[in-house]
């Protein structure tokens, strides 16, 4: 029988073993998914990749408690062997595995190209992979790169009460997610994230769309914002109402000095990205900002390392300015060699 958004999830699953990951025939291609996800872009990827002469393994598994290491002890061993021993690794997890063990062995591995599509469900897919002009996103992304790598300086605001200033390290990468054709970590199109030099981030960061850390501290979309209060790359303070009380309670909990340091810096860019409460997706909102802290990922080439867990919040509508120019005014794209660009894309 045929089902919602049948001929679009076969689109996006060709899209992803095609275009995205580039998928060469002998491969081998893993496929994770818990138990809370929706099969149905699982089982289509599945196919292409079949389609494409690859070796495909699907790992469905039971849906673990947490993100990263906090779910270690959770997951089958089998699991945790196939995952640094693929060529490509493609997750779908609801709880996502990213950041855990193996995944730490896998990306360090030189040889594991994963790409990070955590909960994305049928009509997610679509919207944020199907319907997407891949050359229009790539020449976008590829100058708001080149534009961000060349600011020495950065002051990000927004109408909801964030006021953040920092430097960037002209020798730290800035990842543009949209390929997952190299070894190493890739996440869904449309975002794209650096580690400033951590000790310069100062000011106010205020998340007004949504907030995820897996698990209990998965806010979804914020009814109340949570102001944070940054000093010198950490968070000093925590306020607002029930969100920010869940917040604290929760780092508390987990009693790991790390996860109070700003780990990364992103901008959203995917045209089909709405606020949904799914941090994968509410992530590249389009005129956003996002800021993880806690565990940080080798590939920013930061200076925090690993922690116990990791976590998300989302600023809508900001104002971005690159040393003294504004690429970005309350989400709206300004900069001249940029705008143009972005019309075409619809926004």
């Amino acid at each position: 029988m045929a089902e919602t958004f049948e001929f679009e999830v076969a689109k996006a699953a060709s899209t992803i073993v095609r275009d995205l990951c580039r998928v060469k025939e002998g491969e081998s291609v893993l496929i994770t998914v818990d138990s809370a996800m929706d099969f149905k872009p699982v089982e289509e990827t599945a196919k292409a990749a079949e389609a494409a002469g690859t070796k495909v393994m699907v790992a469905w598994h039971s849906t673990p408690s947490g993100y990263g290491k906090v779910a270690d002890n959770q997951l089958p061993e089998p699991l945790k062997a196939a995952i640094p021993a693929t060529d490509v690794w493609i997750e779908f997890n609801n709880q996502w595995l990213l950041y855990n063990s193996a995944w730490t062995q896998a990306m360090s591995n030189g040889r594991t190209r994963y790409l990070f599509l955590g909960g994305l469900d049928r009509e997610r897919i679509t919207r944020c992979i199907a319907r997407i002009n891949l050359k229009l996103q790539e020449e976008f992304q590829n100058k708001v790169v080149e534009l961000t790598k060349n600011a020495a300086k950065m002051r990000i605001t927004t109408p909801a009460g964030t006021d953040v200033s920092f430097e960037n390290v002209p020798t730290r990468p800035v990842t543009n997610e949209l390929r997952a054709d190299v070894p190493g970590p890739h996440f869904l199109l449309g975002q794209i994230g650096w580690a400033p030099l951590e000790e310069s981030i100062n000011g106010v960061i205020v998340f007004d769309g949504s907030f995820s850390g897996g698990g209990e501290a998965d806010l979804g979309v914020l009814s109340h914002p949570i102001e944070l209060i940054v000093k010198q790359g950490k968070i000093t303070e925590i306020r607002g109402q029930e969100e920010a009380k869940s917040l604290k309670r929760w780092l508390e909990k987990l009693d790991d000095p790390r996860m109070y340091y700003l780990a990364h810096v992103c901008y959203g860019f995917n045209p089909g990205a709405k606020l949904s409460g799914l941090c994968t997706e509410d992530e590249r909102v389009w005129g956003s900002t996002e800021w993880g802290f806690g565990y940080q990922g080798p590939a920013f080439k930061g200076n925090l390392g690993e922690a116990v867990s990791h976590a998300d919040g989302i600023c809508l509508n900001s104002t971005i300015w690159l040393d003294n120019q504004l690429m970005v005014e309350e989400g709206k794209v300004v900069h001249p060699d940029l705008a143009d660009i972005a019309r075409a894309m619809g926004k």
